[in-house]
């Protein structure tokens, strides 16, 4: 080929931008129902849901979690580094761990031969799909395979307006801020560049190099900070002190 053949189309039109976040009655809602014992899905997909909430991963960067990507589960220092293979940036993540996500993590690996946290229940030795969680959120009813069983997703089951798996991530980051913490914070913990701080620039060199320590400070705090708060939230608790106390650790 000589010439693109797009090059005379009209742009597209904008894209409009998600804004589903989950209200508190609603995080309490799926988290309460997710342990349900009546649900048609299977529970390591159920605890990668959660695990999606509380880490604000992405579902690619997750459900291949790997035991030898785990690190210091017991430790004061969990975290879970992600490959570059499975990060949409193509670099690697070092993703702290709160205490909810080593707890979720743990009951995952529920065999010491068991390799990948979120095995399929289908296919053992590999992770479960990529497509797993989305599915059981939205539910089978939609397929047009006459041959395949119609179920209905979690969301229905449990009669939430639908959501999508990357909607726990906005949903997280949301209550990060509610909580309180920095942008550039919450951007760090979602891998997002961020750009500026408290309009300053931030050449993008010492992201990459020079600020590894300060910033799993900074997403640690957050991190713990959105634990706290899933645990007041789905515990029925009112007060804010303990996802508040993260807020300058890292300063």
């Amino acid at each position: 080929m000589t010439a693109s053949p797009c090059v005379n189309l009209p742009k597209l039109d904008p894209e409009h931008p998600r804004t589903r976040v989950l209200s508190e009655d609603e995080i309490k809602t799926f988290w309460q129902g997710l342990d349900r014992n009546d649900l048609p899905y299977d529970r390591r997909t159920r605890l990668a849901l959660k695990f999606e909430l509380v880490t604000m991963l992405r579902s690619r960067e997750l459900l291949g979690a790997h035991r030898d990507e785990l690190f210091d589960l017991d430790g004061e220092h969990p975290r879970f580094d992600v490959p570059l293979k499975r990060v949409k940036k193509r670099r690697v993540i070092q993703q702290p761990l709160s205490d909810l996500a080593v707890e979720i993590i743990k009951e995952a690996l529920a065999s010491d031969g068991q390799q990948f946290a979120f095995e399929s229940p289908m296919y053992k030795g590999q992770p479960i799909h990529r497509k797993a969680m989305a599915d059981a959120l939205r539910g089978t009813k939609h397929e047009t395979n006459k041959d395949k069983t119609k179920t209905a997703g979690l969301c229905e089951l449990l009669g939430l307006k639908p959501f999508t798996p990357h909607d726990l991530r906005r949903t997280a980051a949301t209550l990060a801020g509610d909580l309180g913490f920095d942008d550039a914070w919450i951007a760090k913990c979602l891998d997002h560049a961020a750009s500026k701080k408290a309009e300053q620039i931030v050449p993008t060199v010492t992201g990459k190099v020079y600020n590894h320590s300060k910033r799993m400070k900074e997403k640690r705090a957050v991190l713990d900070g959105v634990a706290a708060e899933l645990r007041r939230i789905v515990g029925g608790r009112t007060s804010r002190k303990d996802a508040n106390i993260g807020l300058h650790v890292a300063a």
